[in-house]
């Protein structure tokens, strides 16, 4: 009798656990790294706290966005939920978007070297681009169907900033970046190349 309550005991127990890490799963990101891509080339990548990539260079003057992706403890990229994609898909959730999903903050860099922000594409706006651009519109949705989150960083002048990157979801931080990220700005590329 007492080996019967026992395991019915220690069954409840474990399907709470079950439960309970389903609904932690669903609403933080546990991560442990991230990676920052440009063209679909990795030029940062922090992992378990150490930097393995560090090549984020700009011109001054120019404007490049790069995709983030975070990664697990296994140092795979955490893919976005289905329900996350629809909620950006559609122009009316953007309260929703604005209230309860995650977003990218950035800290501490010097906007007179470079002007470090994030951005967020939507699908509306991509049609519209689509009418006067087609072919550069496709080559930007497919990357904005792959991205929920993106990094623009605009050259100021020459030299060498760094920022931190925030992952916030309703008002607290699921992940914050261990290290700077370090940016180097160089002279405008047509000097550079002489």
């Amino acid at each position: 009798m007492k080996k019967n309550a026992f395991l019915f005991l220690l069954s409840f127990i474990l399907i709470s656990c079950e439960s309970e890490e389903v609904v932690v799963d669903e609403e933080h990101t546990d991560a442990d790294g991230f990676i920052l891509e440009y063209n679909e080339e990795e030029v940062y990548k922090e992992f378990a706290g150490a930097i393995v990539t560090n090549n984020v260079t700009v011109s001054v003057g120019q404007e490049i966005e790069l995709a983030v992706h975070f990664l697990d403890d296994e140092g795979n990229e955490i893919e976005h939920s289905d329900d996350d994609d629809h909620d950006h898909d559609h122009g009316d959730d953007e309260d929703h978007d604005e209230e309860g999903s995650p977003e990218i903050v950035i800290s501490g860099n010097d906007a007179a070297i470079a002007i470090v922000s994030t951005e967020h594409h939507e699908d509306d706006h991509d049609e519209e681009e689509h009418d006067d651009e087609e072919e550069h519109e496709d080559e930007e949705e497919h990357e904005e169907h792959e991205e929920g989150y993106m990094v623009a960083i605009t050259g100021v002048s020459a030299g060498t900033t760094s920022f931190t990157l925030t992952l916030m979801h309703d008002g607290h931080a699921d992940y914050t970046s261990t290290n700077p990220v370090s940016v180097t700005v160089t002279a405008d590329s047509t000097l550079a190349s002489n």
